[in-house]
């Protein structure tokens, strides 16, 4: 079983973005579950949303603790909230942003994952571009698909196109396919550089059975 954690905030289609991930994994035979935690949902608060996907049927229906991934809309919950909780060492992250992790002050934490496990995009400026709204959860679905490889973009298309119409689904296709691109480039980039990182990779602190730093919260 596959467990991603979507953080945003109210406004940014953080649910959304969790049910049309679980409406592609279904597209492809597989299970999926996709829920809200419970709290203010007001334009501009913290929201999470999970999403489980699976070769068999889901029987978990608990908040996802331990991410396989982290899909973080808005940066700037950084500074706010604890979004690396929990998350598996080497897991997947993916940042709506157009800096880079050593820009967000993440370099440390993260020196010892695997490059090819963290990719940015610039989500809400796709977004404005093709759909005319500064939502980024459609091209961080289909970013996400690049990084992972655990759904196809064909899949996140269809999932698109069951949630929108006209203008806005063509618009929002368009922005698909350009996050896909722009992250698949960056995971094949990270790969042929792994092996020279690795070689010069050294040992560093921090709680590594939880993949998170010493002292908890990430000041970028």
């Amino acid at each position: 079983m596959f467990q991603v954690r979507i953080h945003g905030r109210g406004g940014q289609g953080v649910v959304t973005a969790a049910e049309m991930l679980s409406v592609a994994a279904f597209e492809e035979g597989r299970h999926a579950q996709a829920f809200p935690s419970f709290g203010s949902e007001r334009t501009g608060a913290p929201v999470v949303a999970f999403c489980r996907i699976a070769d068999k049927e889901i029987r978990l229906r608990e908040p996802i603790m331990e991410p396989d991934a982290l899909i973080i809309q808005d940066p700037t919950l950084l500074h706010q909230v604890d979004v690396f909780a929990g998350l598996k060492k080497d897991g997947y992250i993916l940042i709506n942003t157009n800096k880079t992790f050593a820009e967000l002050g993440l370099s440390e934490f993260l020196r010892d994952w695997k490059p090819e496990h963290l990719c940015t995009v610039s989500a809400t400026d796709l977004a404005l571009k093709h759909v005319g709204r500064p939502v980024p959860n459609v091209p961080l679905l289909a970013g996400f698909a690049a990084m992972s490889g655990l759904i196809q973009l064909e899949s996140v298309i269809k999932a698109i196109n069951e949630r929108f119409a006209g203008k806005v689904g063509a618009g929002n296709v368009a922005a698909a396919r350009e996050a896909y691109a722009i992250v698949k480039s960056e995971v094949e980039e990270a790969t042929k550089m792994a092996p020279t990182l690795t070689a010069f990779a050294a040992p560093t602190g921090g709680d590594a059975s939880s993949g998170r730093p010493s002292g908890g919260h990430i000041h970028a």
